[in-house]
């Protein structure tokens, strides 16, 4: 009897023993998980969040680049959107507001590569934008880096337009597709003008800054042209040169 009693003292002081062994076990395991170091993570994507489990950023490889079907913070993505490297990221409410993309691979008669680094309206498109592309096809070769800033339309949405854009690839007929998208646009939908853009346009052609109208017209440039001279020229809305600096004699 003695020894059974003795017994369950043993057992029951293991018990409880283990317990509280594995409770601070686990205590001190919660404390570190707040603030870990490594070395080299090998991931393939990561889903940055806030408390409230709101994406904010996410750095993702090609494959589980989110397109398609695919919904972040309860928002639709972009359906035609192609996969490629990056990050994008997501304003306080959720919608996504900018990104940076690359690619690069061989073809069969060369290269093509891109970078895109670009930051939106909100609840649009591309605001502001830092391209690069490098494009080699049939042995000619053309590298082109700028930066660009552009106006989006008023009452455009990401979801407005991804229902415009939805509408209008269903119209074959072309003069129906164009009277359909300048609908859109005198609604202040859909269309993005380039305003300005300061970049290399790639050799052999100008360097420098260009000036467009709201319409999306050329108005003016200050540049350095194939030649490596110095030049100020201005257009007038259907693209004819009414004015440049130095007067060529």
């Amino acid at each position: 009897m003695k020894n059974t009693t003795k017994e369950l003292v043993f057992l029951r002081t293991f018990a409880i023993t283990s317990a509280l062994g594995i409770l601070a076990f686990a205590s001190m395991a919660m404390k570190q998980s707040e603030d870990k170091k490594f070395g080299t993570i090998d991931v393939e994507r990561i889903n940055i969040i806030e408390k409230d489990g709101t994406t904010k950023m996410i750095i993702t490889n090609v494959d589980r680049f989110p397109n398609g079907k695919d919904s972040i913070n309860n928002r639709p993505t972009n359906i035609k959107r192609k996969k490629r490297a990056g990050m994008l990221f997501f304003n306080e409410d959720g919608i996504e507001c900018g990104g940076f993309i690359y690619d690069g691979q061989k073809t069969e008669d060369g290269h093509s590569s891109g970078l895109a680094l670009s930051f939106d309206k909100y609840d649009g498109d591309q605001a502001m934008q830092l391209l690069h592309t490098d494009l080699q096809q049939n042995g000619h070769r053309r590298v082109k880096s700028s930066i660009r800033f552009n106006d989006l339309p008023e009452n455009s949405t990401q979801q407005n337009v991804a229902k415009a854009n939805e509408e209008l690839d269903k119209i074959k007929d072309k003069k129906l597709w164009k009277k359909t998208y300048n609908e859109y646009v005198k609604k202040g939908i859909v269309g993005i003008t380039k305003r300005l853009e300061v970049g290399n346009l790639g050799k052999g052609r100008p360097n420098g800054m260009f000036l467009y109208d709201d319409k999306g017209n050329m108005r003016a440039m200050f540049c350095i042209d194939s030649e490596n001279e110095v030049r100020l020229e201005v257009f007038d809305q259907k693209g004819n040169k009414v004015n440049s600096w130095p007067n060529k004699k």
